[in-house]
């Protein structure tokens, strides 16, 4: 039970698009907006490696990841800076 018939295959599991690695996408999924308490960016930096962080990902997605956990330090790291400023 549960195995294909003969002669017949079974749909692999059509592969998901590969998360987009580009500032423009991850600022958009961030929401990092310029007014928002230091809180709020440690807050977002966590929520967004626990669906991106490179350990939390399947294999072929990995680089990719890394990728985008950098650009996102990175974009917080300075809106963080950048709303210390204006204080």
């Amino acid at each position: 039970m549960g195995e294909a018939a003969p002669g017949i295959e079974t749909p692999e599991d059509p592969e998901l698009p590969l998360p987009p690695v580009d500032p423009e996408s991850i600022a958009a999924e961030l929401r990092a907006a310029y007014k928002r308490w230091p809180k709020d960016f440690d807050r977002i930096r966590r929520e967004f490696a626990l669906a991106n962080h490179p350990d939390r990902v399947e294999p072929r997605l990995r680089e990719r990841a890394l990728i985008r956990m950098q650009l996102a330090n990175m974009m917080i790291d300075r809106a963080k800076r950048n709303a210390a400023a204006k204080r």
